[in-house]
């Protein structure tokens, strides 16, 4: 088998020019080629080592054309680096595809570690790292958001997000329906000039921040759901699905939420819960 050349996946600095590896930039010096999701912005960074590497651009829009041009050269024997415009490629960012064409095809993938912007966020959002999962961007609108949030509502694990700007508000207010005051970190802007840092829950992060004009980049950490202890679980299975919703309703929850709470923990279909809810509009006229 001919010679190969090798890819290299490198973190670069998501937003202090000074957050970068010694062997990142030794590997963007030595390399054939640097594939990169902005040439613009990856050209400053490059300015500023005073790397002269050549480019080329490799972004979501042309990312199939590109992998395969890119494999090509792999093949031929030389050596890429594969750059996202901040943080490491594929983490919401193109890169995927021709890591997983250079798999299949046996050539050489190396990681070179650098920065990411929802790691960074975990580590000083105050809450569990313990067990985490990545959501990437929250979903614009409609039943892919709504499906989005109502995960966000029954997950234990701590959840890191990215949103725009422009949503955050619209945002923290329907969080605000699903975390029953659970605690949130929004933080913008990481390692720049500007970089902030909101804690609380969404609510009262909402209040902060929405007579300020908010831009720049947004990671959403929210705090896992806590786990049912013995003793709880105990109580509400000893409950008929009336008394239980009775229960929560009793404990600040709407009707619907109260439906939708029972029907998840006992495993129920929402329809199968709403026929026993019933009866509580019936007690209510009765008394």
């Amino acid at each position: 088998m001919e010679d190969r050349g090798r890819l290299y996946i490198c973190g670069t600095p998501i937003g202090n020019l000074e957050d970068i590896s010694f062997r990142v930039l030794r590997i963007l010096k030595e390399v054939d080629l640097i594939a990169a999701e902005d040439t613009r912005r990856t050209k400053k960074l490059l300015h500023y080592y005073e790397i002269n590497t050549p480019m080329s651009s490799y972004h979501e829009h042309n990312e199939l054309e590109m992998t395969e041009r890119l494999i090509k050269e792999l093949k031929a024997g030389k050596d890429i680096a594969l750059v996202s415009d901040a943080g490491m490629p594929e983490i919401s960012d193109p890169g995927s595809l021709i890591v997983k064409r250079a798999i299949e095809l046996d050539i050489l993938v190396f990681p070179v570690p650098g920065p990411t912007a929802l790691i960074s966020a975990l580590v000083v959002s105050g809450l569990s790292v313990d067990r985490f999962v990545f959501e990437g961007f929250i979903p614009r609108k409609g039943k892919e958001r709504k499906s989005f949030l109502d995960n966000i509502e029954s997950q234990e694990r701590t959840i890191v997000f990215y949103e725009s700007p422009y949503r955050l508000l619209d945002t923290l207010k329907e969080l605000n329906k699903v975390l029953k005051g659970r605690k949130i970190a929004v933080v913008r802007e990481l390692t720049k000039i500007h970089e902030e840092k909101y804690y609380g829950t969404s609510k009262k992060v909402y209040e902060l921040l929405k007579d300020k004009e908010i831009k720049g980049e947004i990671v959403l950490v929210v705090e896992g759901r806590d786990k049912l202890n013995e003793y709880e679980e105990k109580v509400w299975k000893e409950l008929s699905i009336l008394e239980h919703l009775e229960l929560l309703m009793e404990n600040n929850y709407t009707k619907k939420e109260a439906i939708k709470e029972v029907a998840k923990l006992r495993d129920l279909s929402k329809s199968d819960v709403y026929k026993e809810a019933i009866a509580i509009e019936v007690n209510i006229k009765d008394n």
